[in-house]
């Protein structure tokens, strides 16, 4: 199951996301927002982000103007790790070697084709592990307050 969310400004593409996903038989839950008025980033990444935490969505999704300020705030969620991309590469390699579990996507930055092709390469890219686990490990204790220096 994926957590979807946006803001006003990522409300556009998140719908088109949502057809993707139907089109794929990719079950989903929408958090909000769930029109273009104004609403806050904020909200959606939390709700959408505690889905994740606890379990009841594997991952999520989320879509603001930039994909920047929803992924600070997705990352402000202890267990988050949040990543924005507006290119394959970047999209394919945050699973494999940092284990991201919110993918961040701008409306204003990426089409719904490009957005679909980078929400496809996330949801069918797994964590490679291995040396990469260290890296993941540091990031989890930097969360915890621990210092790694």
């Amino acid at each position: 199951m994926i957590a979807l969310g946006s803001d006003h400004a990522g409300f556009p593409l998140k719908e088109e996301i949502k057809k993707y996903l139907d089109e794929k038989n990719i079950e989903y839950t929408d958090v909000g927002c769930y029109s273009p008025e104004r609403f806050d980033y904020a909200i959606s990444a939390q709700k959408a982000c505690d889905k994740v935490v606890s379990g009841e969505c594997d991952r999520a999704i989320l879509c603001c103007g930039t994909g920047v300020g929803i992924s600070m705030a997705a990352n402000k969620v202890r267990g988050i790790r949040a990543c924005c991309c507006s290119d394959y590469f970047s999209a394919k390699y945050t699973r494999a070697h940092n284990d991201a579990n919110v993918l961040c996507l701008g409306d204003r930055v990426v089409g719904a084709g490009l957005a679909c092709e980078l929400v496809e390469v996330f949801l069918n890219t797994e964590f490679e592990g291995g040396r990469h686990l260290t890296r993941v490990n540091q990031i989890m204790a930097i969360e915890n307050g621990e210092k790694l220096y």
